[in-house]
C-alpha cells in the first residue's frame, strides 16, 4: 500500500527548489503536494507566470475560465479558491454561482468563455464558430491563453482531486466567514 501524498512541510522541502518556498509554491497546498516533484514544480514557475499573471485575458475573465474549469473538474480546491479571488477581482456571488449551472444562467459576457471550456473539456479541441467567438470577446492571444488557462488548471486539478489537497487554511477561513455561492 502507498504512502498518502500529502503537502509538504517547510521541513521537507526540497532543497533544489528552495527559491520557491519562499514565493508563490510556499503559500499554496497545491504546489506543495507539487514540491514532491522538484523538476515538475520549477518547470511550472514560467508557464504559471503566463497564466496567473501576463495572460491577455483580464482578471475576471480569467477566473470565469478558472471557475468553469474547476467546476468541470469536480474539484472542491479549485472552485473554494477561485471563488475567493473571483470576489477580490469584483466577482459576485451570483455571477460566480452562475457558472457552476447550466449556460442560460451565465451571463451574455462570461458565456462565450464558459462554453469555450465546456468545449475544451467534451472535445478536446474549439470549432471553428467557437474560435470565431472567443476571438470577438478576447482577441487571439486570448483565445491561447484560455486554451492555456483550461489545460493549467485541469492539471492542477488531477492534482488535488488525487490525493485530496486540503483547501488552504486562509481560504477555508475567508469561506466560513463567508460561505461560497
Amino acid at each position: 500500500m502507498s504512502k498518502k501524498i500529502e503537502p509538504l512541510s517547510d521541513s521537507d522541502w526540497p532543497a533544489e527548489i528552495a527559491a520557491l518556498n519562499g514565493g508563490f509554491a510556499g503559500k499554496l497546498n497545491v504546489y506543495r503536494t507539487m514540491a514532491h516533484h522538484p523538476e515538475l514544480l520549477a518547470a511550472w514557475a514560467p508557464l504559471r507566470q503566463h497564466v496567473v499573471r501576463d495572460r491577455a485575458m483580464t482578471d475576471q475573465q480569467s477566473e470565469v475560465v478558472i471557475l468553469r474549469t474547476g467546476h468541470n473538474l469536480g474539484s472542491a480546491y479549485e472552485w473554494a479558491h477561485h471563488v475567493t479571488r473571483g470576489r477580490a477581482v469584483g466577482m459576485d456571488d451570483a455571477r460566480i454561482a452562475a457558472l457552476a449551472g447550466p449556460l442560460e444562467w451565465v451571463e451574455e459576457d462570461d458565456r462565450v468563455l464558459a462554453a469555450a471550456v465546456d468545449e475544451l473539456f467534451a472535445n478536446a479541441r474549439l470549432g471553428p464558430d467557437t474560435q470565431e467567438a472567443v476571438t470577438a470577446a478576447i482577441g487571439k492571444a486570448g483565445m491561447f491563453d484560455l486554451m492555456a488557462t483550461v489545460g493549467f488548471y485541469s492539471v492542477l486539478g488531477f492534482i488535488v482531486n488525487s490525493f485530496d489537497v486540503p483547501v488552504d487554511d486562509d481560504v477555508a477561513t475567508r469561506l466560513q466567514a463567508d460561505p461560497a455561492p
